[in-house]
């Protein structure tokens, strides 16, 4: 066992230090052995002591151990009477348990000047000497503490005070210490906790505040294991047949290293609350109220929205640095992962004094929790839904925006899946159909690029016309429905699907002349091709903050390598790639007199909201030509897009089949497009990609489709 420090050598202690710090016993003022007074001894009451140093050596050299972190050398100048009722190791424990807690760093304790000091509660003030009700002689002082904490910064002042004691004729001033040095108002028995407060995750609202992620009340079905009892088989059965999960699931996360016999266990959210009072009437059940995330758009905002989820190991590895922690729920997918930081907010967390009751007494130090801010989108709920009852059976990319303003009104990938499973706790089953589905519900197609076919022939007519390569009135023969520039193409042609003759730009825009298109390119040449793709934003992201995949004009970033890529890429095929979204962005061109504006998603944008993302993309003029004949190619009953015609309205649109294969010859998949907007009333433009449209009519699928949306549109529903 340790031998107690003695008086003495207390003594030592702080004769040695108040040398060492020469005239700093002024702080205290100077005293002198008071004959009137008592002093605790251990040796004759009535002699004099053979060194008589002030208040202020014990003082300073108690701080100076305090800096240091010496809680035993703390201990060493604390005075008998504390002595006896608080071992070294306790005292020692105490602070090493609370300023752990904290992460203590950069302490400074510090003595007050004199002009600063406060009597302490016997009436020792800090230039004299007082005696207490036992007669010893004690002196008042007052210290400043600061600190950082992991919890943040703390400072205070303090008072205390030293009592005189003499042992074997040596006489020092030694702390009387009590908990309330540590932090003010601390007392026996008392404690430092630290508590966290988790922020309230930000919601995501639509265009007029219609609920896309929000946080709802739910209640937490869960095990105690300790309460099962014989029923364990019965009970977890039970709850594995109602929430849509196995067994195995359930006893995995009983398993789990944290779980002991009397903890209630999280198994799944319950869906309804007829399933929650069914279950919670089984022995061992409970149920606990949380808040959860809740989607009420469903599969119809899936990818757009995404969903959250607790946090795995390789998520946690690059955001430990951000505060994260095991169990905390994160952004998986979608805006729920892109606005990440905004949506999550920051927890709170306070350092509190707690009394022995677990009664909250004061805080110490600590910052409240912010909550994350609520996103308002420029998505309009109602085209939201109204798109994905059209496509939800198909595998589909569509976007739909507001032309003249640049507002995203709708982002759609189907086939889609219910983010809310997630939060309620997929089934294994369930995450493998849909995994194992070749329609692949999880990709996410409205982010990624595909060949936008004839929809790109309004691109490829603009920069012809403003190029001065193309006159919109020539009428050119054009035999057949195949052709070659020549014989250096070797047996590479380009096929039309209508053989009409002749052909100027409103009929090629209206059957969808892939050669005319094709001849267009070539005589636009490379170069101008490329500057002009540039001008529609080709071949550069979307100046959003979620994840498009950057549009191309060939793979690599360049221009088409030969002719034959460049006639191809005049009729969106070659290595064209474009979103749907930024295929509905160059066609709004149309609509703004060749402008581009910048797109909107959210509030977050509104600071772009009027300006121009692409400066004339074609010229007024071009845009005012274009949108004439596209009106035409809907009106027209032979007109590839006739199927997207409403009477008493002027849709403007363009149809697109693009053909993914091999070679020339062979059969492959096509996707069809349809890109349109009604010419006198452009509040509305829909860009659609459908995939696999072989043998259902290829694009002429898809315009009725968009049809059908343009008409709830207009009538309100």
């Amino acid at each position: 066992m340790k031998r107690p420090i003695s008086v003495r050598s207390a003594a030592i202690i702080v004769l040695l230090f108040s040398f060492l710090l020469g005239g700093c016993s002024d702080l205290f003022g100077k005293s002198s052995p008071d004959p009137s007074a008592s002093e605790t001894s251990t040796g004759s009451p009535s002699s004099e002591p053979s060194a008589a140093p002030d208040a202020s050596g014990g003082v300073n050299a108690y701080l100076s151990a305090w800096e240091r972190l010496d809680y035993a050398g703390m201990y060493a100048l604390l005075s008998p009477f504390v002595k006896k009722n608080l071992t070294e190791e306790q005292f020692v424990k105490r602070y090493q348990t609370i300023y752990d807690a904290l992460k203590v760093s950069n302490l400074v304790v510090t003595a007050l000047p004199a002009e600063q000091q406060a009597s302490d509660g016997d009436g020792a003030g800090t230039e004299g000497t007082a005696v207490t009700g036992t007669g010893t002689a004690v002196k008042g002082f007052s210290y400043r503490v600061t600190m950082d904490t992991a919890e943040g910064p703390v400072s205070f002042d303090n008072q205390g005070r030293v009592r005189k004691t003499v042992e074997d004729d040596v006489t020092a001033w030694l702390i009387d210490w009590n908990p309330s040095y540590i932090f003010p108002g601390m007392e026996e028995g008392d404690t430092v906790r630290i508590e966290k407060t988790p922020a309230v995750r930000g919601e995501i609202v639509d265009r007029n505040g219609n609920p896309l992620a929000v946080n709802v009340e739910a209640a937490q079905l869960g095990i105690v294991p300790n309460k099962l009892g014989d029923s364990a088989d019965t009970v977890k059965a039970a709850m594995a047949a109602k929430l849509g999960m196995t067994v195995q699931e359930i006893d995995r996360k009983l398993g789990a290293s944290w779980v002991k016999p009397h903890l209630f266990v999280p198994i799944a959210v319950a869906a309804d609350d007829a399933v929650r009072d069914e279950l919670v009437a089984l022995p061992g059940v409970a149920a606990q109220k949380v808040m959860v995330r809740r989607y009420p758009l469903g599969e119809a905002a899936a990818h757009l929205i995404g969903y959250i989820g607790e946090i795995n190991a390789d998520e946690l590895k690059t955001r430990e640095a951000q505060g994260y922690k095991a169990g905390d729920l994160i952004g998986k997918t979608g805006l729920e992962l892109a606005l990440e930081t905004q949506l999550r907010g920051t927890s709170g967390q306070s350092a509190v004094i707690i009394d022995k009751a677990g009664v909250r007494k004061s805080v110490v130090a600590g910052q409240d929790a912010t909550n994350g801010a609520t996103y308002k989108l420029t998505i309009d709920t109602a085209v939201q839904q109204a798109i994905y009852e059209e496509i939800k059976a198909d595998e589909a990319s569509v976007a739909a925006i507001q032309p003249a303003t640049g507002e995203v009104l709708a982002l759609l990938s189907s086939p889609s899946y219910d983010p809310n499973a997630f939060v309620q706790g997929v089934s294994k089953e369930q995450y493998r159909q849909w995994n194992e589905d070749p329609r692949h519900p999880f990709l996410n197609r409205f982010s990624r690029t595909y060949a936008p076919g004839s929809a790109f022939k309004v691109i490829t007519a603009a920069i012809g016309l403003d190029s001065g390569a193309l006159d919109p009135n020539e009428a050119k023969e054009i035999a057949g429905l195949t052709w070659k520039k020549d014989s250096s193409w070797g047996k590479y042609y380009v096929k039309r699907v209508h053989e009409t003759n002749p052909v100027d730009l409103q009929r090629a825009l209206t059957y969808s002349d892939n050669i005319y298109f094709a001849q267009t390119a070539l005589a636009i040449g490379k170069k101008p091709f490329v500057e002009g793709a540039a001008r529609f934003g080709i071949g550069e992201p979307l100046p959003l903050s979620y994840p498009f995949s950057a549009s191309q004009l060939a793979t690599g970033g360049g221009g088409p390598s030969g002719d034959i890529q460049l006639a191809d890429s005049g009729y969106g095929q070659g290595q064209v790639e474009m979103t749907t979204l930024h295929v509905a962005f160059a066609y709004s061109a149309l609509v703004n007199d060749g402008n581009i504006v910048y797109p909107q998603l959210s509030e977050a944008d509104a600071a772009s909201a009027g300006k121009l993302w692409k400066e004339q993309a074609m010229s007024a003029d071009t845009a005012e030509l274009i949108k004439a004949d596209l009106v035409k190619a809907v009106a027209s009953p032979g007109g590839s897009g006739h199927g997207a015609n409403i009477a008493g309205a002027s849709i403007a649109g363009k149809t697109g089949t693009a053909e993914l294969k091999a070679s020339k010859g062979t059969k492959g998949q096509e996707n069809g497009w349809f890109v349109g907007f009604d010419a006198g009333d452009p509040q509305l433009l829909i860009s659609m990609m459908i995939e696999n449209v072989q043998g259902r009519g290829g694009s002429g699928y898809v315009a009725p489709k968009v049809k059908r949306i343009f008409e709830q549109a207009r009538s309100g529903n």
